[in-house]
């Protein structure tokens, strides 16, 4: 590899992680007036996007342990965002599912960080946007057995975040 590639990508890579965490920060104050952290937004997209699912399999999904992740159920329970029922199936698993207030949240959030990108990405015009959302698709994909069992909205494995 020649000695400009490697300077390119390098660039490359402190850019990404530089513009991923304005991004991140700015999300986190986005959010924080509605009560929520990304590791919530993931949990309630996920459960938007593929209904409701036991503990064990939305541990598996956000890939986090099922103690961590009966403490996030727990934040999310005490707002009303989710509900935890037992398994009509199996009386010792619990289902977890988004309420009606979960998604209302949940949508909030989204028009919250829709505002995050448009400050992020306001250098750009449309067609960039676009190109950078396709180039990053790309980059994702090529990842995809890193990221099995994300939803189509959590790309580049979010939920592996440790916020």
């Amino acid at each position: 590899m020649a000695a400009g590639t490697t300077s390119q990508t390098q660039g490359t890579s402190a850019l990404v992680d530089h513009v991923a965490r304005l991004t991140r920060a700015k999300a986190e104050s986005a959010l924080a007036p509605l009560g929520l952290r990304p590791r919530h937004l993931v949990a309630l997209t996920i459960l938007r996007n593929q209904g409701p699912a036991s503990q064990q399999v939305l541990a598996s999904t956000l890939r986090i342990d099922r103690t961590n992740l009966v403490g996030l159920l727990n934040e999310l329970e005490s707002d009303g965002l989710v509900v935890r029922e037992r398994s009509a199936a199996d009386r010792r698993r619990h289902n977890v599912a988004l309420t009606d207030s979960g998604v209302e949240r949940l949508d909030s959030a989204e028009v919250a960080l829709e505002s995050v990108e448009d400050d992020v990405l306001g250098a750009l015009d449309e067609e960039q946007r676009a190109t950078l959302h396709d180039l990053l698709q790309a980059v994702t994909r090529g990842h995809a057995a890193d990221c099995e069992g994300h939803g189509p909205a959590i790309s580049a494995c979010a939920a592996d975040s440790d916020d």
